[in-house]
C-alpha cells in the first residue's frame, strides 16, 4: 500500500515539473527576467523536492520489498517443513506397504504349499474310499452267498422288523401317556370340584305345591267363602288357584302347580283379609294389584341375580324369566337359588381353569331359563331355554351351553362341560332335592331292570345314588363295537322311560377271561 502511495506522489511531482516547464516556455516571451528567475528557482525547488520524494519512496520501496521477501522466505520455510514431514509420512507408509506385501507373498506361498498337501490328501482319501467301496461290495456278495438272499431283501426284512418294533414301542408309550393324562386329569378335576364345593355353601328350603295363609280367626273363613261361595269362586277364577278351607284352625291352604299364580293368590288373600272388604269386585281389583306386585318382584329378583353375579347386558325379558324362577321348584329345590348356585360354581371352576369367569357365570345363571315357561311351551327345558337365549341375543357359546347341559346336544366346549358339572353338583348335594324313600328305591330298581332287558347283559348295578349304572355283558355275545351301541341304546331307553334329576352315566363293561389250571 505504501509503495503505491510513493509512486503516486512521484508521478504527481514529475507532472508538476513538466507543467511548470511548459508554463515557463509559454510565458518566456512575455514575462520579464525577474519572473524567469523565479520560475527557475521554483523549478529547482520542485526538482529538489521531487528528488527528495523519490529518495524517500525508493527507501520505503526497499523496506516493503525487504519485508515481503522476509515473509516469503518465512512462508517458504514453513511449507518446506510441511513438505518434509509429509514426505516422511509417505516414506513410512511406503515402508509399511512393502512389509505387508512381503507378508502377503509369504502367506500366499504357505497357502500354495497347504493346497498341494490337501490335494494329495484328497487323492489318498478318494483312493481309500474306492478301496472301502470295493471291500463292502465283496462283503455284500459274500453275505448274500452265505444268507441266500439279496441286499434289498435283507433290507426289507430289517425295515419290517424295525417298523414293528417301533409300533410296539409307540403303542406302549401312547398307553403310558394316556394313563398318566387320565390320572392327572382325574386328580385335577377332583381338586377343582372339591374347591368349588368348599368355596360355595348354599342354603336349601324345601318348596311345596301349596301355600298356607294364616287367618286372624276361624270366622274369617266364612267371609272368604261368601254368600253361596261367590267370594271363593271369584278368587279362584281370578287367580287359577284352588282354595282349600277345611278344619285346619285359622289357616287357608292355596293349592296349585303354578307358583307365580299361587304367590299372586297368597298376596291378594292377605290384602283382602287385612282390608276386611271381601266381595267379587274388590277381589278382582286386589288380584290385579297383586299381579303387578309379583311382576315387579320378579323383575327385581332377576336384576338382583345379575347384580350379585356381576353379569351385565342381559336382555330385560330374560331378567324377568330369571325372576320367575324364584317361584319355580324342581324336585323341591328352588330353581332361582339353584341357578345362582350353578352360576357361582361355574365361576369358581372357570377361574381355576383360566377361562372367562363372567361368561361362565352367565351360562350358569341362564342354564335353566326354560323352566320359567316349560309349563306353557312343549319340549325339554334345555331346548326351550336355548331358543329363548338365542331369541334375546345371547352368544352362540351361551346358547350351546344351555342346550347341552342335559345332553340335548353334545357338548363341544369347556363352558358347556362346566355348566353340566356345576348343575350336577348343585342338584346332587345332600339335602338339595328331596324324594321319598319308596320313590328312590323304585327308581333304582327300574334303572337296573331297564339295563338287564337288553340281550347280552348278564347283570346291572345302580351305584352312586342312581347317578351311574354299571352293565356287565357277556364277551361271547357282545363285541367291543356293539358295546358302544348297547350303551347308547340303554341311555336312550332310560331317557324315554324314566324321570330323574341330573344325568345318569351308563357304563358298559366287557371282559374276556382265560382260565387254565397247572397240575
Amino acid at each position: 500500500m505504501k509503495l503505491e502511495t510513493i509512486l503516486m506522489l512521484l508521478a504527481v511531482a514529475v507532472a508538476a515539473g513538466f507543467a511548470i516547464a511548459f508554463f515557463l516556455g509559454k510565458k518566456k516571451d512575455s514575462e520579464n527576467a525577474h519572473a524567469g528567475e523565479n520560475a527557475v528557482k521554483l523549478l529547482e525547488d520542485a526538482k529538489r523536492e521531487s528528488e527528495t520524494i523519490i529518495r524517500e519512496a525508493a527507501i520505503e520501496a526497499k523496506d516493503v520489498v525487504y519485508q515481503a521477501k522476509a515473509e516469503f522466505e518465512k512462508e517458504s520455510a514453513d511449507k518446506k517443513r510441511d513438505l518434509q514431514a509429509l514426505e516422511k509420512r509417505v516414506l513410512q507408509k511406503e515402508e509399511n506397504l512393502d512389509k505387508k506385501l512381503n507378508a502377503f507373498d509369504q502367506k500366499e506361498l504357505d497357502f500354495g504349499k497347504r493346497e498341494q498337501g490337501l490335494v494329495s490328501k484328497e487323492q489318498a482319501v478318494v483312493e481309500k474310499s474306492e478301496r472301502i467301496d470295493q471291500l463292502i461290495d465283496e462283503q455284500k456278495k459274500k453275505l448274500e452267498t452265505i444268507s441266500g438272499m439279496t441286499a434289498s431283501e435283507a433290507k426289507t426284512i430289517l425295515m419290517d422288523s424295525m417298523e414293528n418294533e417301533a409300533k410296539l414301542d409307540a403303542a406302549k408309550k401312547i398307553k403310558l401317556i394316556e394313563e398318566e393324562a387320565k390320572e392327572t386329569a382325574d386328580k385335577k378335576s377332583k381338586e377343582i370340584i372339591s374347591l368349588a364345593i368348599q368355596r360355595y355353601a348354599g342354603e336349601y328350603v324345601a318348596e311345596r305345591t301349596v301355600s298356607v295363609v294364616p287367618l286372624p280367626s276361624d270366622e274369617m273363613k266364612g267371609r272368604i267363602i261368601g254368600r253361596e261361595g261367590r267370594n271363593i269362586r271369584a278368587l279362584e277364577a281370578a287367580t287359577g288357584i284352588d282354595l282349600i278351607i277345611d278344619d285346619t284352625p285359622e289357616a287357608v291352604i292355596l293349592s296349585g302347580f303354578n307358583p307365580v299364580r299361587r304367590e299372586v293368590a297368597r298376596i291378594a288373600l292377605e290384602k283382602l283379609i287385612a282390608d276386611g272388604r271381601i266381595h267379587p269386585g274388590r277381589i278382582e281389583e286386589v288380584v290385579r294389584k297383586a299381579e303387578e306386585e309379583v311382576e315387579q318382584a320378579i323383575k327385581e329378583a332377576g336384576e338382583q341375580a345379575a347384580f350379585d353375579l356381576g353379569v351385565h347386558g342381559i336382555h330385560p325379558e330374560i331378567l324377568k324369566l330369571i325372576g320367575r324362577l324364584r317361584y319355580r321348584t324342581s324336585y323341591t329345590q328352588n330353581v332361582y337359588q339353584h341357578s345362582l348356585e350353578v352360576a357361582f360354581l361355574c365361576g369358581i371352576m372357570a377361574a381355576e381353569l383360566g377361562i372367562n369367569v363372567k361368561q361362565a357365570k352367565r351360562a350358569g345363571l341362564l342354564h335353566d331359563l326354560g323352566k320359567a315357561v316349560d309349563h306353557e311351551v312343549e319340549g325339554s327345558h334345555a331346548v326351550i331355554g336355548a331358543e329363548l337365549a338365542r331369541k334375546y341375543g345371547e352368544t352362540p357359546k351361551i346358547v350351546h351351553a344351555i342346550m347341552a347341559h342335559h345332553e340335548d346336544e353334545k357338548p363341544d366346549s369347556v363352558l358347556a362341560v362346566l355348566v353340566q358339572a356345576a348343575d350336577a353338583l348343585s342338584g346332587a348335594r345332600p339335602g338339595a332335592r328331596r324324594e321319598m324313600m319308596e320313590t328312590y328305591v323304585k327308581r333304582l330298581e327300574d334303572l337296573e331292570k331297564i339295563s338287564t332287558s337288553f340281550t347280552g347283559v348278564t347283570s346291572a348295578f345302580a351305584i352312586q345314588a342312581g347317578r351311574e349304572i354299571r352293565v356287565m355283558v357277556s364277551s361271547e355275545e357282545v363285541t367291543d363295537e356293539t358295546a358302544i351301541i348297547l350303551a347308547k341304546d340303554i341311555a336312550k331307553k332310560i331317557e324315554a322311560d324314566m324321570t330323574y334329576p341330573g344325568q345318569i352315566k351308563v357304563n358298559v363293561i366287557r371282559e374276556t377271561r382265560a382260565i387254565e389250571y397247572a397240575r
